[in-house]
């Protein structure tokens, strides 16, 4: 479908739509759901609402409402959990500055929730996947091993600190969207979810025309995370994932298989890859230290050949 008002479709894979409605505003719109994959109730609405929120601070929105999505099985979900479901969510709407005004809700034999949500944008500060340029550095915000982790709780092995860091993480709000946007500095952007690391670097590289260079001993890792993919704590999706990075990637020949399973890790509620002009690049890390974001650390560089090269050092090249 065409619309002259649709500034970003889903034609090129990026975090949200976004749909003009005049000079100086545009709507944008997503949705995410999931199925637990933490035991607290509480825990698992405020992450999923965390997640679903994202692509609108991907974007460099600002959220204004959403509406919950919700699949229980009534046998096994007693109402009492489903509040608390809810309750996490909303709470994590609340910190946003979000109004959850409704939703709608079906019986299904396994729990699901998400959020439809709604945000408003600047059309002329909307960032998306397709703006990088080469010499750009690419900054990351939240650590890598989500999806290990929370496999590594699954089979009964995950350490209480890992779990601690991984809700941590997966519950921060990325709304220094919303800031990198106003800086003017920032030329794309993504979350990095269930693609892991790689796979929304793809993306970013097909759709702006470029390569990038990766530094995989500087990519910042959940605690416990190397350890956890030592004893075979990785999920499937991370996995899958790794398949299709060995069609695109180049690996240097030190590049551990640890390390490429890290890059290509499905992160749950992921943090933001920034792609910032390098005369910029400290004024924007100085921005996500004020913001205080999980980590600020520049882990590669956009480059021209089209093509993902992963290294094992800055001072490689």
């Amino acid at each position: 479908m065409t619309d002259r008002n649709v500034l970003v479709g889903s034609n090129t894979a990026d975090d949200a739509g976004v749909y003009r409605l005049d000079a100086r505003r545009a709507l944008v719109q997503t949705l995410d759901f999931f199925t637990p994959i933490v035991d607290d109730p509480f825990t698992y609405g405020s992450i999923a609402a965390t997640n679903s929120l994202s692509d609108v601070y991907a974007m460099g929105g600002r959220p204004l409402t959403a509406m919950n999505i919700v699949a229980i099985p009534q046998d096994v979900v007693p109402p009492e959990m489903l509040g608390e479901i809810l309750r996490g969510g909303a709470e994590k709407c609340r910190e946003a500055g979000c109004v959850v005004i409704g939703g709608h809700s079906i019986r299904n034999t396994e729990p699901i929730y998400g959020l439809s949500v709604t945000g408003l944008v600047d059309p002329r500060r909307i960032l998306t996947n397709a703006g990088a340029r080469v010499g750009d550095a690419l900054i990351l915000t939240k650590p890598l091993g989500t999806g290990i982790v929370t496999t590594a709780l699954k089979r009964g092995k995950a350490p209480r600190a890992a779990v601690r860091a991984a809700v941590r993480s997966m519950t921060r709000l990325n709304d220094i969207g919303t800031a990198l946007a106003a800086t003017g500095r920032v030329h794309a952007l993504t979350d990095v979810t269930g693609f892991g690391l790689l796979g929304h670097l793809r993306s970013m590289c097909r759709e702006s025309g470029v390569g990038a260079k990766i530094w995989a001993d500087v990519v910042p890792a959940l605690p416990h995370v190397w350890k956890l993919i030592a004893a075979d704590c990785v999920p499937g999706g991370t996995r899958n994932n790794l398949v299709f990075a060995n069609e695109i990637v180049r690996w240097d020949t030190a590049v551990t298989d640890a390390q490429k399973l890290l890059l290509a890790d499905a992160q749950t509620s992921g943090g933001l890859l920034i792609c910032a002009g390098s005369r910029h690049t400290e004024e924007i890390l100085r921005l996500c230290r004020r913001r205080r974001t999980l980590c600020a650390e520049v882990i590669g560089r956009i480059t021209r050949d089209r093509s993902i090269h992963v290294i094992t050092s800055h001072s490689a090249g």
